[in-house]
Formats: C-alpha cells, structure tokens, sequence
C-alpha cells in the first residue's frame, strides 16, 4: 500500500482526528516535533517532512549547543524525517484525539543520521542480525505521582500526604485505581505491553514492567511511550509524574532496569544451558557489561539529579559488580525456568535515555561475547561492599570517562559521542552558574 493510500485509510477509520503530532527523541529523551493538520499525514509518512537535524541533540532546555558544530558551523542545516516501523497510532492524551507518528532523522542521501539515538540503537540491533541473533528485551520503569503544588508525593489520588512508606503495598495501588487503569487503557491503545503494577519503596512511587519484546528497537520506543502515557494521564488527575531519578533526598530513587535474552536463528536462547549458572555466552555478556560499566555512566546517569540515586543502601547499585539473585550489584542473573535464562542490567535511571540505554548494554554484551571474555565471580551478599570497584559518582568525570573511552567509540559514532558530550558539558555550565536557596540560606549569614 502507498504512503497516500495508508494516509487516506486511516483519516477514513479516524473521521474525528484533525491533527496529527510528528516527533523525534533527543539525547535527553525529549520529544521534538510538529503538530500539524491531519491533512498532512501523507507528507509524515512519505519522508517529506524536514527539520533541523541539530533539534536532536540539544540541550536538556532546548537550547542549542553552540559549540557543536551542527548549529552554527553548519548553518543548521535540516534533515529527513522518517516515520518508524510503528506507524500511525492514535492518541487520546490531550483533549482532542489526535494522529502520532513517531519519527527519526536520516541525512540527505537517506542514510541513518547517526546522531540520532533512536538510529545508533539501530546500528547495534543490525550488529546481532548480522551474527544471525534476535535480542529479546523488557524494561521496568519507577516514577513518582506527585502534588504539583507540593514538594511532597501524594499518597493517594487526594490531597493527603503520607510519611510512611508503601513497600509493595495493594492498598497504595488501590487509592491510584483510576490513575492506573488509565494508564494501561491508554497503553493497550498506543500498543505499550504494560504487564505487573507495584507500589515501590517510595509513598507515590510506582514500577510498571512492559512485557519482553523481541525487538530492541520496539522495547526502546514503547518506554518513551509509556513514559509520555504516565505524565499525561497523571495531568488529567490534576498531579505531576516524574522520571526523575531522585526527586526526594529522603526517598528511593526510580530506576530503569533492563531484562535481555539473546536467540540463535533457530530460536534458542543462547544464556541457557540447562543449569542455573547460564552458558559461556551469558558469562562473556557479563565481562563485557562490566568492562564497559564505568565509561557507561553518563549514559546510564546522565544528569545532575541522576547521581543522587547512588547511594549505599539504596537498591541503587554502586560498584561494578554481578551476581546470581542479587538485587544489589549492578548485573543480576535472576532465577527461573532455563529457557528464560536472563541478564538484568540495574544500573540506569528512569531519567535516562532508553536508546542509548539499550544501545550501551547490547553493544557492551556483544563484544563481551564476541571476545569471549570471563567475568570475575559472581558477588556473594551485599554488593556495596567498599572493596569492589566503583562505579563514577560524579557527573563531569562520568562524561569525561564516556569521552575518552575506546570502548564506547566501538558502540556509538563519533557524531553522537562529540554530540552527547558537548550537550552535557552545556548543561554542567548552566548548573555551576545557579545559586540554590539553600546554598544562600546557609551561608549569607554564616561566613
């Protein structure tokens, strides 16, 4: 079917739609786009559409990096727009339902713009077909439901605030019964596989797992769709959503975490050898996971706020270490069924890019693999022991590390690492030039 005639079909099946919203994610994971007449779509879907390639990596504001030279040096010039695999979804997020279709920048010749996230994950996935493998991956995202006209998290849909905590409680998922059978409705609608609901460590924190897909590139788009679902349907219920990965000193950080599993072409799961240990190939993934780990951070940690969630004895790993059943290093091999045999990558936080997220930990694992190098052993008891080596817990090294090291440059392209670094290098400015209150609270009068 042609671009026009799938056009023509869906504003046939969707009369009542008058506007379609076309976008691209960022660095930052921030959707950049157009709202536009429904009349257009055929223009979306056909690549007609252009925009500044420089819009995908700007800084966490918006703003430009003027040092990147896709701005000025350029002449910011634009880029070709390219509808994804998903297609055309409609959405009822805002008042009026409208047409999404979510986009990614190609140059001019066609080819991938290789600073865009959503395309170097894409390199990554190509690397695993190219070796005849399928990448099977699930994330699990925390966020808080807070008042917006507090800085607290609401307990409930209501003005109470509670102190206590709500550990995997059903009566806290029962007070946010209609916030969250309007997230899974309006995911069942934009085809995001939610699955389990649990109320985490956190009052108002909830994790949401969408189910395993096999497909990378897809897991990737349905969090930032889950993403945008939570914080538009908590607007509807007159509160705030936020992936922020520590919004409250007091309280548990919100992660994102990974679950992955690798397949031959024959559809055998390559971590699974029949014992509870895994095969090599889950092993050599680990080596590689870990090797990479400390060049990772400033993707997995990738502002500010993001290094506040490291802290010992928080559920937030802090050394670059693994283990079998254990929730506090930083790669777990769960339990279970053999065929199911898994590795979960904890690091990450919720404010992360799921892109580059996934792009890191597939493209470290597979040249783990590929080495075929062995891991230290496994950790035994708590991961925060001081001895193992740690993980950056400052956010200029972390870039810097990122920066400089060989083994990310065998991940991503020298666009998107020059990009990355440039925006976050921005964004450290801007933050060194702010005065909080509470700095000024204590020491106008102090010194």
């Amino acid at each position: 079917m042609t671009t026009a005639k799938m056009a023509s079909h869906w504003i046939e099946q969707n009369p009542d739609v008058t506007s379609v919203q076309a976008g691209s994610y960022d660095l930052n994971g921030q959707l950049r786009g157009k709202r536009m007449p429904i009349s257009s779509l055929e223009k979306v879907l056909d690549g007609s559409l252009r925009m500044p390639l420089s819009l995908a990596v700007v800084d966490v504001w918006g703003h430009d990096v003027e040092e990147n030279a896709l701005v000025f040096e350029s002449g910011d010039g634009d880029g070709l727009c390219l509808a994804t695999e998903r297609g055309v979804t409609l959405s009822s997020l805002g008042e009026e339902p409208t047409a999404f279709v979510q986009l990614m920048f190609a140059n001019e010749d066609g080819t991938p713009f290789m600073a865009d996230p959503r395309q170097a994950l894409g390199q990554v996935v190509q690397e695993y077909a190219d070796r005849g493998l399928t990448v099977v991956v699930a994330t699990e995202l925390e966020f808080y439901v807070t008042d917006p006209g507090s800085d607290f998290a609401t307990s409930q849909m209501s003005d109470r605030i509670s102190e206590t905590y709500a550990t995997v409680s059903l009566d806290e998922l029962d007070h946010f019964e209609p916030f969250l059978n309007e997230v899974y409705r309006q995911c069942e609608e934009q085809g995001v596989p939610a699955d389990a609901a649990i109320s985490e460590n956190g009052t108002g924190q909830f994790e949401i797992n969408l189910n395993h897909v096999p497909d990378p590139l897809r897991a990737a788009d349905d969090a930032m769709m889950f993403k945008r679902i939570v914080r538009a349907v908590a607007r509807k219920h007159e509160r705030s959503a936020t992936f922020m990965a520590k919004p409250f000193g007091d309280r548990s950080g919100s992660g994102l975490h990974v679950h992955f599993s690798v397949l031959d072409a024959e559809g055998n799961n390559i971590f699974a050898n029949g014992t509870e240990e895994g095969s090599d190939t889950l092993l050599h993934a680990v080596a590689g996971l870990l090797d990479t780990m400390p060049e990772s951070m400033a993707i997995f940690a990738p502002h500010l706020n993001s290094y506040r969630r490291f802290a010992p004895m928080s559920h937030a790993p802090s050394a670059v270490a693994w283990g079998y059943e254990n929730r506090t290093v930083a790669v777990r091999i769960p339990g279970g069924p053999d065929e199911a045999r898994r590795i979960e990558h904890r690091v990450s936080g919720a404010d992360a890019n799921p892109y580059l997220v996934l792009a890191t930990i597939l493209g470290a694992a597979l040249r783990g693999i590929d080495r075929a190098k062995m891991p230290p052993a496994p950790t035994v008891g708590d991961g925060y022991d001081p001895d193992l080596s740690q993980l950056p817990k400052v956010w200029d090294s972390a870039v810097d590390a990122f920066e400089q090291s060989t083994l990310i440059a065998e991940i991503f392209d020298p666009l998107l690492i020059t990009s990355f670094v440039l925006a976050k290098r921005q964004e450290m400015a801007k933050f060194a030039a702010v005065v909080s209150d509470f700095e000024m609270r204590t020491y106008v009068d102090a010194v």
